[in-house]
């Protein structure tokens, strides 16, 4: 029998954020939480590093509305690209994603970024501690390292309410029982009724680190989770007297503000009541606002649709090119020091100093 091998009609090129996606599959994972997988109508691949985030424009009603999500699947399976959500009391776009998205509704995204990846960290002894959805980053550089086939050092902890409410249980289970490098930590509050729990209950601290890692001085910590969980973990690690040179986390909550990269032109800061002027080139509009005001405030006010994910600087999703003028900016990573240098600014925490323009 003549066997032949398969070929494409168009040459293989990678999604870079300017086609849609297409949903082709939604999978629920726990109470509240669904994975949703898309492809590129046009059969790009996709290629970002494990731990990174994408944002949606999500079209709920008065929207559209963008959120950033981590990609839950590996960029080791370039076919597709997977976010896992889940929705919490109040969520607006999540839970529209849950009730409403569906295979076969295609959406804007953005190309993937953020600096949360152990990409560039393979052969070290990881630490991976997280908390509910905080599981995504964490899935996503466990399956990577899982899918080269050399040998990986990872301590996996994951902290839920339940242990029905740990998202991925079954797939991490199936994965380490595949290799000796993963190594399972779960933590509950309380046990599911009628079900037997042995392992950890409780809150996570210090004493549970030390029995789950008694090597964790040695490792790469990489902590995702809402904010009190990962000051619980800081202060833990600290008090311990981990370097926490090799502490990592990643949040789409307010940063602490140790962790905010202070960029400014000349020194410059905006003052109190000083008045400013941002001109929207594209636009053609020109709004007066104060210095303390962001660019994203003034774009908002002056009634135009700057795509806004965290509001923090951390997402990337605002990023616009300054054409004139000074600003302030403070950022959370969300832009590299090479758009910085190309003139791009990130309006949700940039502050016009005076008359400014910008391509919107």
């Amino acid at each position: 029998m003549t066997m032949t091998t398969p070929t494409l009609s168009h040459p293989l090129r990678v999604w870079d954020g300017t086609e849609e996606l297409e949903c082709v599959s939604v999978i629920p994972e726990a109470p509240n939480v669904m994975s949703f997988c898309f492809q590129a109508p046009s059969g790009a691949l996709f290629s970002y590093k494990p731990g990174q985030f994408v944002t949606l424009e999500l079209p709920v009603p008065g929207g559209p509305l963008y959120r950033t999500y981590t990609i839950s699947s590996s960029p080791s399976r370039p076919m597709s690209i997977t976010v896992t959500v889940k929705a919490q009391d109040g969520s607006l776009g999540t839970r529209w994603m849950l009730d409403q998205l569906r295979p076969g509704i295609r959406l804007k995204a953005t190309a993937p970024g953020g600096h949360f990846t152990n990409h560039e960290m393979f052969g070290r002894k990881y630490l991976f501690i997280s908390a509910g959805s905080g599981i995504t980053p964490m899935m996503s550089m466990t399956t990577w390292m899982f899918d080269q086939g050399r040998p990986a050092d990872i301590v996996f902890v994951n902290c839920a309410k339940r242990p029905s409410e740990i998202i991925f249980r079954e797939r991490l289970e199936h994965m380490a029982s595949r290799v000796t490098g993963i190594d399972l930590k779960w933590v509950v509050e309380q046990n599911d009724p009628y079900t037997p729990w042995t392992g950890y209950q409780g809150f996570f601290n210090q004493l549970m680190l030390g029995l789950m890692a008694p090597d964790y001085l040695e490792r790469e910590v990489f902590c995702c989770g809402p904010e009190p969980f990962m000051q619980a973990v800081r202060d833990a690690l600290q008090g311990l007297g981990f370097d926490m040179d090799h502490y990592h986390q990643e949040s789409f909550g307010a940063p602490t503000p140790e962790v905010a990269e202070d960029w400014t032109e000349d020194d410059t800061v905006p003052e109190e009541g000083a008045n400013a002027e941002v001109t929207f080139a594209i636009s053609g509009v020109t709004h007066a606002c104060k210095e303390t005001d962001t660019v994203l405030l003034a774009a908002r006010a002056a009634g135009l649709n700057i795509p806004s994910g965290c509001t923090f600087g951390v997402c990337g999703t605002c990023k616009i090119k300054k054409t004139s003028g000074q600003v302030h900016m403070v950022h959370n990573g969300g832009i590299t020091d090479d758009d910085i240098e190309e003139g791009y600014i990130l309006a949700c925490c940039s502050n016009p100093i005076g008359k400014v323009e910008v391509e919107a």
